[in-house]
């Protein structure tokens, strides 16, 4: 990045940016030349400048969606350095950077749940719900993170926002999150199986009991043996 241009992002002021546009008209323009790059909004969103961040969103939006070197948008810098107001303004001004891949296929979705938070979760969810669905390079949805990582609340805020997908269409919901096996072949209830986890299993057995009965799946059945006499 311009060295001029990162001390102003650094220093988070509007009037400092603008007054370096004035200067350099295309310097924005430069810093969106390569397809990987530390933007701007990059540096503004690990470091929590919201009202720069937000003029840089009106100024270049392309910034938004363009990975760093490290395979990271602005969206993911936000929720890996804790700064989770400045997470919420952008998916108020795009809430499609909900489902924005990095590396390895992980949205920003994917890092609220390996990280564990619960009310930016939420958030996300609401804005954009249909990013329950997606799934990173290994075919690893939201759920499957979850239990991977022991996140229990969040677990039941995804199970929250299955039941309401699952009322408006059944079918696409199974297909695409509760049935969706990762590269391995294991459902998020597999997973949760094989790490004896009890709380997990349970809170998935609402969809995955009566089907793991008649599919032949035995440990799920077997643990679900053992979680009755508990």
């Amino acid at each position: 990045m311009n060295p001029r241009l990162l001390w102003v992002t650094q220093s988070g002021s509007v009037d400092a940016l603008h007054s370096l546009i004035q200067n350099e008209p295309c310097i924005l323009q430069n810093a969106d030349v390569l397809q990987f790059t530390h933007t701007p909004l990059h540096e503004a969103s690990s470091t929590g400048k919201i009202d720069l961040a937000m003029e840089l969103m009106i100024l270049m939006p392309s910034f938004a969606h363009k990975l760093n070197t490290d395979g990271f948008s602005p969206l993911h810098l936000a929720v890996q350095n804790h700064q989770l107001e400045l997470a919420l303004e952008l998916i108020k001004f795009d809430p499609s950077l909900v489902r924005t891949r990095g590396i390895g296929g992980m949205t920003p979705l994917h890092l609220v749940v390996q990280k564990g938070d619960v009310d930016l979760l939420t958030e996300f969810l609401l804005v954009c719900p249909e990013s329950i669905r997606d799934a990173n390079v290994k075919g690893e949805t939201a759920l499957h993170i979850t239990v991977m990582n022991d996140r229990y609340e969040e677990l039941k805020v995804l199970r929250g926002w299955l039941q309401r997908l699952r009322k408006a269409d059944a079918s696409s919901t199974e297909s695409h999150v509760l049935n969706r096996c990762d590269r391995q072949g294991n459902t998020a209830l597999h997973l949760a199986a094989y790490k004896n986890n009890h709380q997990a299993c349970s809170c998935l057995s609402l969809y995955f009991y009566p089907r793991c009965l008649s599919g032949g799946s035995v440990i799920i059945a077997n643990l679900f043996k053992r979680l009755s006499r508990n």
